[in-house]
């Protein structure tokens, strides 16, 4: 079997034999919006099957595996959010690594982003260890919470248009579930800032009529109620961006700082 089955073992696995499936973005509408609890939501998300695209490709992967990872056995399935079920600070990503998060089960586990991202947080006292290398190493997110709008590993780590727009009431779901403990969003790249936008409106946040730009450091005040909440752009800590020094340590740790700050 190209992934692991649900409810055979995996550390952290949310689902079980019984989790019900999502077959098509009607199916992914009416189980998101059914959920009334983080755990039932990422059960449902790590099972999903509704874009067949994205369900080939991601069991591929876990068949063929990478050299260096050719003994391990992958997780081959969408990767649910996780960290702070009671999270002041929400990360927001792109999609988990074909050989990253499609292995580990964890977004950003297992990978050179996540290399990055751990090390940061964990100076900024938002994690319990500097690495994050699979889902049963004891990795605690202290007051955060990630998650991705694309909860499976796509081709060339671009999915389609109509792949995002399956995907996002998962996410928008997970965010109006969270929103009441939430008081900063940084958005990891350009796709992410532009991503969490209409999961945030139907979160049932109030937006700025006019949408401001992404860039590194950026922010802008919304409102959840009578709650401000701040959102931040940061680079995403992608190799092409640290490779050429796009993204640096300290620039991470400034954006995570503030963010801690805020979110006191």
């Amino acid at each position: 079997m190209s992934f692991v089955p649900p409810g055979t073992g995996w550390p952290g696995d949310p689902a079980t034999a019984e989790t019900p499936v999502a077959h098509d973005p009607a199916d992914v509408r009416r189980l998101a919006a059914s959920c009334g609890t983080l755990a039932e939501l990422t059960a449902a998300q790590s099972v999903c099957r509704a874009c067949p695209r994205l369900v080939a490709w991601r069991e591929e992967v876990a068949t063929v595996k990478r050299r260096a990872f050719a003994e391990e056995t992958y997780w081959g399935r969408p990767v649910p959010g996780w960290g702070d079920e009671r999270p002041r600070i929400l990360l927001v990503g792109l999609a988990p690594a074909a050989h990253g998060g499609n292995r580990t089960g964890r977004i950003f586990t297992g990978d050179r982003s996540g290399d990055w991202l751990f090390a940061s947080l964990h100076r900024c006292g938002l994690a319990e260890k500097e690495t994050s290398t699979h889902a049963g190493d004891g990795q605690r997110l202290l007051g955060v919470r990630v998650v991705a709008p694309v909860r499976c590993a796509p081709p060339a780590n671009k999915p389609t248009p109509e792949e995002k727009t399956t995907c996002l009431p998962w996410m928008s779901r997970e965010v109006e579930l969270i929103a009441p403990h939430v008081r900063v969003v940084v958005a990891l790249g350009g796709y992410a800032w532009q991503a969490m936008w209409p999961a945030l409106k139907e979160a049932g946040y109030d937006l700025p009529r006019v949408r401001p730009p992404f860039g590194h450091g950026a922010e802008t005040e919304v409102r959840y109620g009578d709650t401000p909440v701040t959102l931040i752009g940061c680079y995403h800590p992608s190799q092409q961006n640290t490779f050429t020094g796009r993204v640096t340590a300290q620039m991470l740790d400034d954006i995570f700082t503030r963010a801690r700050s805020l979110a006191v």
